[in-house]
């Protein structure tokens, strides 16, 4: 090789890790910065709670849709060129989500930005795997992960204090100029990157799928919302289970499935992917109701309730890192059953936490028990996903295993919207009767139009109430997942090193 060359590749290496972190901590902590944003938000726009739901959900929809398609994207026509692509939709929809002047542009534009999200997420892992020989991209890929998760924690912090300080519309700002830097830095200091050219897109299967998740979870969120018509919701949950059907008979025809069936008759890749979607499920539906209901029931500032964040997402990061220490000494199984079981505790310890209200003698504590959960569960999860299919289908894998994450999320946003407008109501009804009509008008996180000061802090423990009953059905289905944990991992084999004969 000529040495020139080399001290090229060798000087640009640093450049493509800094590309990927900033290009990739937009995405991950835009989903975490928009629910602290919720009450602003929603009391700007005069928006319901469903209406909210979708900014949440238009994002992770098509994040989630179009995530493996993005991959494949890159094989085709050039890692670095989508990987830009990605980025520049990113930006430009931060742009049009703070332009917003109605909730259905604010949702359009969130959709548009989870297409981005979906062309750049997979770019980030690639363009450090094909600028970093074997020996060095583990490393390499550390950096990021960790740079990723800080983001990723502060990320609550600083749209908090934004929200504090100035318009809910700055949390979008603050994309563009890192989107700008991340493109400036990709275009004269990332290597280009040559297209395969023999990667086929699955793009029926894409449609099938955003089709198929947007009307389930339209028909879900529906149910939630007081004014809307059942039968819709039910006429939308039927319609989108129909469709996620034809997409499972299409990809199981397909010569290049996104998601290739024949991965789920492994019962360690079937059984993590199930832990996946109730364990997502349960962590994404929590978090998305717990800064409203600190807001709006205790006071909290918006940057005092992003905080929260912090701890769990600092102890999960520092777990992380030596979760593959403790599969190879503990095993996966002992880590899949106690992780997702000790995160269900997290969340039925967080009903409580949530009614007291107290800062650091209450959430600080139960936040840092939910991130020990998560940290012993993430790593040995990738060991497990990638060590029960072939080497050489590991990238497919987990790009399934990362889809079905923002599935799961993507579902208790829409669903568990009922749950908690229910405990709401009944939480008000229980404690005031002769207010419950009140309430039935309402949805959580809006106080009834009519109520006075004859009840006063009525709201404020209906909310809690309303947030106990979401906390409670993810730590069941968080509890449920450790089952699948132990049961999926009995016959695992561990995988020999590449220097093993």
């Amino acid at each position: 090789m000529d040495p020139r060359t080399s001290d090229n590749a060798s000087s640009t290496k640093p450049f493509v890790v800094w590309t990927a972190i900033l290009a990739s901590s937009m995405v991950f902590a835009d989903g975490a910065i928009v629910t602290v944003a919720m009450p602003q938000m929603r009391e700007s726009l005069q928006a319901s709670l469903s209406a909210m739901q979708w900014v949440t959900n238009a994002y992770a929809l098509t994040l989630s849709a179009f995530l493996l398609l993005g991959g494949a994207a890159g094989d085709a026509y050039g890692l670095k060129r989508i990987f830009m692509i990605g980025i520049a939709i990113f930006g430009l929809a931060s742009i049009a989500c703070g332009l917003s002047g109605t909730v259905e542009m604010l949702i359009g534009a969130r959709a548009i930005q989870g297409i981005g999200g979906a062309l750049l997420v997979p770019g980030s892992l690639a363009l450090i795997s094909a600028n970093f020989p074997q020996d060095e991209r583990g490393r390499a890929i550390g950096t990021w992960a960790a740079a990723s998760g800080i983001a990723a924690a502060l990320g609550p912090i600083l749209g908090g204090w934004l929200i504090d300080i100035g318009p809910w519309q700055a949390i979008f700002w603050i994309n563009v100029p890192l989107a700008a830097l991340a493109l400036w830095l990709c275009a004269r200091k990332v290597p280009e990157s040559r297209p395969g050219g023999e990667a086929r897109m699955d793009v029926w299967g894409s449609v099938l799928a955003v089709a198929g998740l947007g009307a389930l979870a339209y028909g879900l969120t529906a149910f939630g919302e007081v004014a809307a018509s059942h039968r819709l919701a039910i006429l939308g949950t039927v319609v989108g289970v129909i469709l996620l059907g034809a997409f499972l008979v299409h990809e199981s025809r397909s010569e290049a499935p996104m998601m290739p069936l024949d991965l789920f008759r492994v019962r360690a890749f079937s059984g993590v992917n199930i832990l996946t979607l109730l364990l997502y499920f349960a962590l994404s539906g929590a978090l998305f109701f717990l800064p409203t209901t600190l807001i709006e029931a205790h006071g909290y500032s918006a940057a005092k309730a992003g905080s929260v964040f912090l701890p769990f997402t600092l102890v999960m990061a520092v777990l992380s890192q030596l979760g593959g220490v403790m599969a190879d000494r503990f095993g996966v199984r002992i880590l899949l059953t106690a992780g997702p079981f000790l995160t269900g505790l997290g969340f039925g310890l967080l009903a409580p936490a949530v009614a007291r209200g107290d800062y650091w003698t209450a959430v600080v504590p139960v936040m840092i028990v939910m991130g020990l959960g998560m940290g012993i569960t993430v790593a040995p999860l990738s060991t497990t996903v990638m060590n029960a299919v072939p080497d050489d289908r590991i990238g497919v894998a987990s790009g399934i295993n990362n889809a079905v994450s923002r599935v799961a999320g993507l579902l208790a946003v829409a669903g568990l919207g009922i749950v908690a407008t229910l405990g709401f109501q009944h939480s008000a009804a229980v404690m005031e009767p002769a207010l419950a009509h009140l309430f039935a008008e309402a949805t959580f996180g809006t106080p009834p139009a009519r109520l006075d000061g004859t009840a006063p802090g009525l709201y404020a423990r209906a909310m809690i109430g309303g947030f106990q009953a979401v906390a409670l059905i993810c730590a069941a289905a968080a509890i449920v997942s450790a089952w699948f944990g132990y049961r999926s991992t009995a016959d695992l084999p561990r995988r020999k090193p590449a220097n093993t004969p």
